[in-house]
């Protein structure tokens, strides 16, 4: 077997069981992996320097195919209602499948920190088949100095091999796709897809497990530092704004998508950003955009001109889901530590393409333990293959998915921390004014970060408040800078029954949701569900 790179040799692939491989690539930098990539035709080179590949037909995660080991361990603390099962057994067949399946391939190793903080993090090695995959996974986790390899012994093992097809009758799964994690031997084996983040998402799960018994919250948020050194707190599923307004050109970012938040403050998972990048601009999201000009980057899905390689992100022909991955330094204002202090705002994004809720709430700490739990925002036609209309998604934590432990774990850790620590909580639409999806329009996003710097500034805390007559929640009824009928969404309707009509039904989606979560929360998060408290405005 052939052998380059920056090699461990505290402990080889060997132990794992990798033998009789063509070659195994350690710890490359871009430009080597780039070399692979563009050799083996995995990805080509665009106008600016990213490299530039297709995932197959997978351009997205598959949670479907998504299973957990079930022993002594985790037979009584991972929320099998929500994860799939694989015996000890089924788990040892696909293993040892998996490795007959590398015999004679060349591999791509990467030593990486999964978490910025020493005390939590978990030492990440992976092995990929493709090139990309390897600059892609360099790029989201942490790594280590040169010279922290030498002594590098890797707690979490990674394999992913997209070629490798599963067989459901052999191994128990659902398809040819597979993601299995074993927490008791920290394992997880990703085949059948080329989607790259496939393997952050695999780690953010592990730590999702492993981090709330010491006492620390894992979140799927972005995070920013503003130049108090006061932190704010973006939750919000795909869509909705965490990556565009964590990178304020005003603040420092710490990261754009996975966070703990322990006793000593915030730190990020990764060393990275993975942004949507379907109508990016340079005028709207100038630091993003400058990502996808650089060596370095990897696009995904991403259609350029053959002959001068400029990317069209107005396209998706391919698919909605297009994406950038960049190291966060990438970003102007980035913090390279990963870690900040305690929060002092939290701040829910929902993407509410029904169009019924403000610009801008204040939430109680019941409150927003509730709206947390519903982890809500609203998909609409063309987001998802078959989708007509809007349809809501409730997401419970904003990071259902990835939850291996109940939802009433993180969302009592939730609470804790912002009584703790206590910091304000808003909730923030970025979806539609003036009437549902097709009919008004995207809140302006100048609108939107108007109201976020007041929030974040302080200055919000001193505005005159009313309660939203359906959610129950504080509405500021002016804010310099900020047109005032907006912050009043039935204002913005021009037929206030049909408004009315519109939020009723959005107030059953919620209430019908919740009642999953009903048995695990107190009296006064049930009481803060929304509901029709007096006629419309």
């Amino acid at each position: 077997m052939q052998e380059s790179g920056v090699r461990n040799s505290a402990y080889g692939a060997d132990k794992f069981g990798l033998t009789g491989l063509k070659a195994l690539h350690w710890n490359l930098t871009e430009p080597r992996l780039y070399e692979f990539s563009i050799a083996a035709k995995e990805a080509e080179i665009t106008a600016g320097g990213p490299l530039c590949a297709d995932t197959g037909v997978h351009s997205g995660r598959s949670p479907k195919d998504k299973f957990v080991v079930v022993d002594s361990n985790t037979k009584d603390t991972v929320w099998w209602e929500k994860n799939g099962k694989l015996t000890p057994e089924q788990f040892d067949v696909l293993l040892k499948d998996f490795l007959a399946h590398t015999k004679g391939k060349e591999l791509f190793a990467q030593d990486l920190y999964g978490g910025a903080d020493p005390k939590y993090r978990i030492k990440t090695r992976v092995y990929t088949e493709l090139a990309w995959h390897s600059i892609f996974i360099r790029a989201l986790l942490r790594r280590p100095e040169v010279a922290e390899l030498a002594s590098y012994t890797p707690e979490l093992t990674i394999l992913c091999l997209p070629s490798f097809k599963a067989d459901p009758k052999k191994h128990g799964v659902r398809s040819e796709t597979v993601i299995a994690l074993d927490f008791t031997r920290k394992i997880i084996l990703i085949g059948g897809s080329g989607y790259a983040g496939e393997m952050k998402k695999s780690v953010f799960s592990t730590l999702n497990y492993f981090l709330p018994p010491q006492g620390v919250m894992p979140m799927h948020c972005s995070a920013n530092v503003g130049k108090t050194g006061d932190v704010a707190l973006f939750f919000g599923l795909s869509g909705t704004g965490k990556t565009t307004l964590s990178a304020d050109p005003n603040r420092m970012l710490l990261g754009d998508d996975e966070h703990g938040w322990g006793p000593e403050g915030v730190f990020n998972f990764e060393g990275g950003c993975y942004a949507k990048t379907i109508r990016l601009s340079p005028e709207a999201e100038p630091e993003i955009y400058a990502t996808t000009q650089r060596f370095g980057s990897v696009l995904e899905n991403v259609v350029f001109d053959p002959e001068t390689r400029v990317c069209d992100f107005d396209d998706e022909s391919k698919t909605e889901n297009t994406r950038v991955a960049y190291p966060i330094e990438f970003i102007p204002k980035a913090s390279l530590t990963g870690r900040a202090g305690q929060p002092k705002n939290v701040v829910l994004l929902a993407a509410d393409a029904f169009g019924v809720m403000p610009p801008i709430a204040k939430l109680t700490p019941a409150q927003a333990m509730y709206h947390f739990l519903s982890g809500y925002t609203a998909k609409v036609a063309g987001t998802e293959k078959g989708l007509v209309g809007v349809e809501p998604e409730f997401s419970t934590c904003f990071a259902a998915p990835f939850l291996p432990r109940h939802a009433s774990v993180y969302g009592n850790l939730f609470r804790e921390m912002i009584a703790k620590y206590k910091v304000d909580c808003w909730l923030v639409n970025t979806g539609w004014t003036g009437g549902i999806y097709g009919v008004g329009k995207r809140m302006p996003i100048k609108v939107t970060r108007t109201l976020l710097t007041a929030a974040l500034d302080g200055s919000l805390n001193n505005a005159e408040f009313r309660t939203d007559p359906y959610f129950g929640f504080a509405v500021p009824t002016s804010v310099p800078g900020v047109e005032p009928q907006i912050l009043y969404p039935s204002k913005t309707w021009a037929d206030k029954n049909e408004f009315d009509a519109v939020a009723r039904k959005l107030v059953g989606m919620f209430q019908k949701n919740f009642g999953v979560y009903e048995t695990h929360v107190d009296a006064d998060v049930l009481a803060a569900a929304p509901e029709v408290r007096i006629a419309a405005e």
